[in-house]
């Protein structure tokens, strides 16, 4: 079987420098989360400012993610992968050290562009570096980063919890240490394009932006978007707001709901280790439909409970088993399978930046809602989930045959040098 050739160790590094933009991404906004409230009481910071921090991140990835892509196919994949991490390293360090709630912003705007502008980026790069039969694992592998981003920041800051400015600045300072250190390592990796037009061997640079308007981009793309957006609706909302809506719709206790989420964490980084196995076979579509429905189910029974913490507890469990297998990880896997490989960064920049859009403005209006209809709130999600389903069926059935005979043929590409 395909999917189970060895894949060379420089591949694998790759793939791990190129899933750091995931690992990074997740830990700014899970440290911004865990350490808000320190801010708010270092800083005497107002609400409002406070709620602009929130937004900020979110929206400054969307936007990074944007115009990342696209500077990416404009001036060279490679030359904004180096340039995006140090950026992102900078604003990091501005967060870590910021005398005020200023400065504070100022970091977290450039941290959160740098950001999002690495995560199209990256994964055009190790998609273009990987060989056809190890394209899936290797860009599965960086949902696995993603997760670990989650895993740490939250780790630390419940470790961290007594220790006030000086936790925060621990738990930020991590990740811009983890990007310089990524910066030096990418900077020395070498790495070989895909061949997007075998004339030329390489992928070329200054792609027009009329490439993106085109049949082959355009279904592929909103394809992929209303998967990951009607999906990512489900996931962020209770990414965001799973402890709240435990403890203010489920009467769970706090410690309790923070426990649940904890716990879910290592099952979720197994799972997707789990997935990134079957990523390159068959089963990685054989397995989305069957997690796909009981991903369904799962906000089913959350539904018909109205949110009870009975109702919860089966939702999470269902929830945790599926998702890995029927989530984000098969979105970034379809993107790089079906989108034309010229200008797969500005294509994917603009799926994630719409989608983060939809999140944030989602989240703004989440707890009023639950707090108005937790009934509505969840079947609203569950209605999403069922899109996602049926546009990730769409992909399986029409999209990913038509890409498959049109790359048929073509040669795969040498490893990297590490």
């Amino acid at each position: 079987m395909a999917g189970t050739r060895p894949i060379p160790g420089p591949l694998w590094k790759a793939a791990a420098l190129s899933g750091m933009a995931s690992y990074l991404d997740a830990g700014l906004i899970v440290s911004i989360s865990v350490n808000l409230a320190i801010y708010r009481d270092s800083y005497d910071m107002g609400v409002w400012m406070a709620g602009a921090i929130s937004a900020i991140v979110t929206g400054c990835i969307a936007v990074g993610s944007l115009v990342g892509g696209r500077l990416a196919d404009l001036f060279g994949r490679r030359r904004v992968y180096n340039w995006d991490i140090f950026c992102f390293a900078i604003g990091a360090l501005v967060i870590t050290l910021a005398p005020d709630d200023i400065t504070l912003l100022a970091g977290v705007l450039v941290a959160g562009l740098a950001a999002g502008a690495d995560l199209p980026t990256s994964l055009a790069v190790v998609s273009d570096a990987a060989p056809s039969w190890a394209r899936g694992r290797l860009v599965a592998f960086t949902q696995v980063m993603w997760m670990l981003g989650i895993a740490v920041a939250i780790f630390l800051g419940f470790v961290l919890s007594t220790t006030g400015m000086t936790g925060a600045r621990l738990i930020t300072g991590q990740l811009a240490v983890a990007a310089l250190v990524t910066w030096a390592l990418r900077s020395r990796l070498k790495l070989s394009d895909a061949p997007a037009h075998p004339d030329t061997g390489s992928v070329p640079e200054g792609i027009p932006l009329k490439s993106v308007w085109t049949r082959a981009a355009m279904l592929p793309m909103a394809a992929t978007f209303v998967f990951y957006v009607t999906w990512g609706l489900g996931a962020n909302t209770f990414g965001q707001f799973g402890t709240y809506l435990l403890v203010t719709v489920s009467d769970a206790s706090q410690s309790l709901a923070t426990g649940i989420n904890l716990a879910a964490i290592p099952i979720g980084v197994l799972l997707t280790c789990a997935f990134v196995r079957v990523a390159d076979t068959p089963w990685r579509d054989r397995l989305f439909h069957v997690a796909a429905v009981v991903q369904i189910v799962a906000f089913v029974i959350a539904s018909l409970t109205a949110g009870a913490l009975v109702g919860m507890l089966v939702f999470f469990a269902l929830y945790q088993l599926s998702y890995p297998f029927a989530g984000e990880a098969n979105y970034k896997v379809w993107s790089q399978l079906t989108l034309p490989a010229d200008t797969r960064g500005t294509t994917q920049g603009l799926t994630y930046a719409l989608s983060r859009g939809v999140f944030a403005v989602a989240a703004f209006f989440t707890p009023a809602l639950a707090d108005h209809s937790p009934t509505v709130l969840l079947w609203t999600i569950t209605a999403c989930m069922t899109a996602a389903a049926f546009a990730g069926v769409f992909i399986i059935r029409v999209l990913l045959p038509r890409s498959a005979r049109a790359v048929r043929g073509r040669a795969d590409l040498p490893v990297p040098s590490a």
